[in-house]
């Protein structure tokens, strides 16, 4: 645990980061309940193990935040579909002009390993590397997933174009 010398430092710390660390969670998981849960158990881990942590709090504390978001899809996976109420956002069935809505629920879509590098890269900026660390995984799977994620966004977000009539 945090010793008194450290407390200022843990508590500067999770005061700067708590916010990118919920939002990441929520982008992750789509329900702010489960991410601000996500983020307590981080910042609680991140806290119990401050002396090897507080070299890199927030890579650490993410790391624990994608760990934790991981189980959850496999226990999410593992039972029976629920049916649930009302989305966090609203976020409207079709026919939506908002280009923010369209992009949220398009990346609600994407499997959850290129929802996961989106969100790092992209929502988070962090490096090829940096967001492999904190997945698990090789540099070239951060990449791989990348394309075919924003490949996929592309074709999804494409303006509905019919090709023009031949003369």
């Amino acid at each position: 645990m945090i010793t008194r010398g450290y407390q200022r430092e843990f508590e500067e710390f999770v005061r700067t980061s708590s916010d990118r660390l919920v939002r990441t969670a929520y982008l992750l998981c789509g329900d702010r309940g489960h991410a601000e849960d996500m983020t307590q158990t981080a910042l609680l881990r991140t806290a119990r193990r401050w002396r090897a942590a507080r070299k890199s709090p927030e890579a650490y504390a993410r790391r624990v935040v994608m760990n934790l978001v991981k189980d959850r899809w496999r226990a999410l996976s593992r039972r029976p579909a629920e049916v649930g109420l009302e989305p966090d956002l609203p976020v409207p069935a079709g026919g939506s002009t908002d280009p923010d809505e369209r992009l949220l629920r398009a990346v609600r879509r994407l499997p959850e390993r290129q929802r996961a590098v989106l969100v790092l890269r992209f929502f988070n900026d962090l490096s090829v590397a940096d967001t492999a660390a904190a997945l698990g995984c090789s540099t070239g799977t951060v990449k791989s997933q990348t394309a075919r994620a924003l490949d996929r966004l592309r074709t999804e977000l494409a303006p509905n174009t019919e090709p023009a009539p031949r003369p």
